[in-house]
């Protein structure tokens, strides 16, 4: 595969926990001369980007002049409600960012820079309901999402698809669960970690707070998801417009497992209690992706033992707390 010389790449988002990860994908999947304009709501200094340029996506007229100013080979749209709960909190605010952004995003590329290949990450959670058959999920499965974050993700990766028909090169990314160091801990994994090293440094009671133990989910290392996302930049001129992928492990962790590997990476004796503020009365048993595609067509495949992951999150919230 000959690498395509000039790419110009266009990130949304890039402020978020997932951008410096794919920074250093692209980097090292596509080649160290691209060109990577990074973006986010909140522009700024940055230490993987240098400068974040101000871009709203909710913002029609401005994200048609980024595009125009660009010129963008490719666009990577990661620009999302982060979490589960925020979207809960206010679903109004997750329709106009994933949805009114993705088409925002979409429509700019179509008027301006119709060459560009859209990649948007939206999430595995869209099968929702499906998941209850217990079967790997796959780009086939029905949608059938359960919650305001996934039916607003659902309907962004449904309106994209309409609008390859209109000429979109569009990829529809479908990550899976996937941590690493940097991520808040509105999510599960560092949550669990910050509450360990918390206690470790002496400023919290030994007892983490603990919702339903007993899901499964499918987790990747953060680096994982980004290098599906480079590689189908990469192998854009390859593949043919409106390609879904889901990025997933295949594997499924149990939650209680993950934690018991993080606390015996601690010397502290600490006990946990259920907390019935982080039980979700509509949690999926087992939730688990079929990455078979991406695997194929893209010629990826996870790198990092889910292990190391978790060691290097608990490593990265001990040195967060230390500098708190």
């Amino acid at each position: 595969m000959v690498r395509e010389v000039g790419m110009r790449i266009l990130m949304t988002g890039a402020n978020g926990f997932v951008g410096p990860y794919v920074l250093e994908a692209l980097r090292s999947v596509c080649g160290r001369e691209i060109v990577v304009a990074a973006t986010s709501k909140d522009g700024g200094p940055h230490p993987a980007f240098g400068q974040v340029e101000a871009l709203d996506v909710t913002d029609a007229a401005a994200v048609q002049d980024a595009i125009a100013r660009h010129r963008p080979t490719h666009v990577i749209h990661l620009a999302a409600v982060a979490a589960l709960g925020a979207a809960q909190a206010d679903p109004r605010n997750a329709w106009r960012i994933h949805v009114g952004g993705a088409l925002n995003v979409a429509n700019a590329v179509l008027a301006k820079a119709p060459d560009c290949w859209l990649v948007h990450v939206g999430s595995g959670l869209v099968y929702g309901e499906s998941a209850k058959t217990g079967r790997p999920l796959d780009e086939r499965t029905l949608l059938a999402p359960i919650d305001d974050y996934a039916v607003t993700k659902a309907a962004a990766d449904l309106a994209l698809g309409a609008l390859s028909r209109r000429g979109l090169k569009c990829f529809r990314m479908r990550p899976f669960n996937h941590t690493g160091p940097g991520q808040t801990e509105a999510f599960a994994v560092p949550a669990f970690a910050m509450q360990i090293a918390r206690i470790e440094a002496g400023v919290a009671p030994p007892v983490i707070r603990v919702g339903n133990l007993d899901a499964r989910r499918d987790f990747l290392d953060a680096r994982d998801a980004a290098s599906a996302y480079a590689r189908a930049v990469l192998k854009s001129g390859d593949l043919a417009p409106n390609t879904i992928f889901n990025v997933a492990s295949g594997a499924s962790w149990r939650m209680g497992d993950i934690l018991d590997r993080l606390l015996a990476r601690s010397s502290v004796k600490i006990v946990t209690e259920q907390d019935p503020l982080r039980l979700r009365p509509s949690d999926l048993p087992c939730i688990v992706g079929d990455a078979t595609r991406a695997r194929t067509l893209l010629g990826w495949a996870p790198e990092h033992p889910f292990e190391d992951t978790l060691a290097a999150v608990l490593e990265d919230c001990r040195a967060r707390v230390a500098q708190a």
